[in-house]
């Protein structure tokens, strides 16, 4: 965003290359992209990286499509057996929630149980209308490139009221970018070794390689294709791994509360014994996040983000 014009860019050592043309969504630029980045180069037309602001390169056309509980550690913490795990939860949030790499986490009003959800998403890259087998060898027909993420939750709204969409839909729920990473066929098992790492105020909270994730992008692809149709651009969040600030009873604890509790009285007791853990997010709270593999080859850049 220079001189409040906005447009794409690729980034390179020396700044950012300007894209020529225009491309109203993201699902556009990924239709086009060999031939945007072919003439970028060609064109040079360089854009200092410090007379920039850098928004999400998710834009609201994109669907987003969620997994939930997909790394076993981030079971345990929520009180379940990774083994009992028996299918590929899914679940969407509103593409309102979407907001940019360095954008400011709102809370809602009313909100106090405030948590993140660092998480690596999927950039679809054709369209997908039926149902289509996807495995490792020919994962990069249906998925062009990589993106970080971020679930932000409001749990006292997700769990005492167990609608996910709404605790995690609210506007700016969703920060995106700051870059996606368009990977060739070859570049696809990078994803593998990518690491995810969140803090908090300098404290390192999620810390965890891409893969711990128990269904693989292209299971998860597959199974996504039998449901329902996926766009060029819409972004598949895989799940996040453990380190967030709900932390929930055993699941003993939690049969013998559902036998002896009310609905109402385990939401009261369950909101009640979450607002004791300081890890959930208070106002001017900052967190940073990074996706990259160790070896910096691929770097999906850094988010960093103000609570109020």
């Amino acid at each position: 965003k220079e001189s409040q014009r906005i447009g794409w860019a690729v980034k390179s050592d020396a700044g950012f290359l300007r894209l020529p043309g225009q491309f109203e969504n993201l699902g556009e630029l990924v239709l086009h992209r060999s031939q945007a980045l072919q003439q970028a180069k060609q064109k040079a037309d360089l854009v200092p990286e410090e007379s920039i602001q850098i928004l999400s390169p998710a834009t609201p056309s994109s669907q987003l499509i969620c997994q939930g509980k997909n790394y076993s550690e981030h079971i345990r913490e929520g009180g379940e057996n990774p083994a009992d795990k028996t299918f590929n939860l899914f679940f969407q949030k509103a593409s309102s929630s979407i907001s940019g790499p360095e954008d400011v986490i709102t809370r809602p009003t009313g909100v106090r149980l405030l948590d993140y959800e660092l998480e690596l998403a999927l950039v679809i890259g054709k369209s997908i209308i039926e149902p289509a087998r996807v495995d490792s060898q020919n994962l990069h027909e249906f998925v062009c490139g990589l993106v970080m993420a971020n679930d932000v939750s409001a749990r006292d709204i997700q769990i005492p009221q167990n609608q996910w969409f709404k605790g995690k839909s609210f506007r700016g729920f969703c920060p995106v970018g700051p870059y996606v990473a368009f990977l060739e066929a070859d570049e696809m098992t990078e994803i593998q070794n990518l690491e995810l790492e969140l803090r908090v105020n300098g404290e390192v909270r999620q810390s965890s390689g891409a893969d711990a994730m128990i269904y693989r992008p292209e299971e998860t692809i597959s199974e996504l294709s039998t449901i329902l149709d996926l766009h060029p651009g819409d972004l598949v969040l895989t799940g996040t791994p453990s380190g967030v600030a709900m932390q929930a009873p055993s699941a003993l604890v939690q049969r013998l509360a559902a036998i002896f509790l009310s609905p109402g009285a385990r939401n009261r007791l369950f909101v009640k014994k979450q607002l004791d853990r300081s890890q959930y997010l208070k106002d001017g709270d900052l967190v940073e996040s990074t996706i990259r593999t160790r070896d910096g080859a691929l770097d999906l850049g850094s988010q960093r983000h103000l609570v109020q």
